[in-house]
């Protein structure tokens, strides 16, 4: 028999779980993204781009696939369409696992100071030359600065409002510490703005700031729905989202 799985995605995790799946003649995956970025890295196996219309267009759209289970690997922050699978695969009644890579520690050296909102970060702003890495939607809050100059670092250009005095770069990551170090010092910057999206890929931002002895505002992330506890590797969600089918 092959299991039909939903994979919400588009992170790193996301595209090695497919991988794994699509390998597996006992599953057949179909990754979801979200769409907001142009030219995204396609997963293996099928791909749909867009969202669903909600928690109620997500069951409408799992019942019609007649899909048997939910993988959620979206970003941290991608809190509404958590929210939206957690609702959605409870109606229907289908198994749902959340991955989620761990957030990252403060360690000797590092100079963070965490907030719960980006709004909180904007108003927490120790610096005069600021790094966001916040992403091209998440800049609006930053907008009505004028006092501050801000490196603006994303995939796309990023969407207004903008702040006035602001420096876009476009380009997609992993970045190596000598290319963040080399960044930062190229536009002086004295302040590092980011969420707490964890993994490997986009830290040496950090590992920079901490050579640089430059301030680190850290942006918390939005807790999980109630009850769920997520995977936190590749290969913790595959057990689980076998277990769970099995046991369906």
């Amino acid at each position: 028999m092959t299991w039909r799985v939903l994979l919400l995605g588009g992170t790193g995790e996301a595209r090695r779980l497919a991988a794994l799946l699509d390998a597996d003649p006992g599953f057949d995956v179909t990754s979801s993204l979200a769409g907001r970025v142009a030219r995204p890295a396609l997963p293996a196996g099928q791909v749909r781009i867009g969202g669903f219309g909600g928690a109620a267009g997500l069951a409408e759209w799992l019942r019609t696939e007649r899909i048997d289970a939910v993988v959620d690997a979206t970003h941290p922050f991608a809190a509404v369409m958590t929210d939206a699978a957690v609702v959605a695969a409870g109606s229907v009644g289908l198994p749902l696992v959340v991955l989620r890579r761990p957030g990252w520690t403060e360690g000797p050296g590092d100079d963070w100071r965490r907030v719960p909102t980006l709004e909180a970060a904007a108003a927490a702003l120790p610096g005069e030359r600021v790094f966001l890495t916040t992403g091209r939607k998440d800049l609006a809050p930053f907008a009505g600065d004028a006092s501050r100059w801000y490196l603006i670092r994303s995939v796309d250009p990023p969407e207004p409002p903008l702040p006035p005095r602001a420096h876009e770069v476009l380009e997609r990551g992993p970045f190596t510490l000598d290319e963040e170090l080399a960044l930062m010092r190229e536009h002086r910057i004295d302040t590092l703005v980011t969420k707490d999206s964890g993994g490997g890929l986009t830290s040496a931002k950090l590992d920079a700031a901490r050579e640089l002895g430059i301030p680190v505002v850290m942006v918390d992330r939005p807790p999980l729905p109630p009850g769920v506890v997520p995977a936190a590797t590749v290969d913790e969600a595959l057990a689980r989202l076998t277990l769970g089918i099995g046991g369906a």
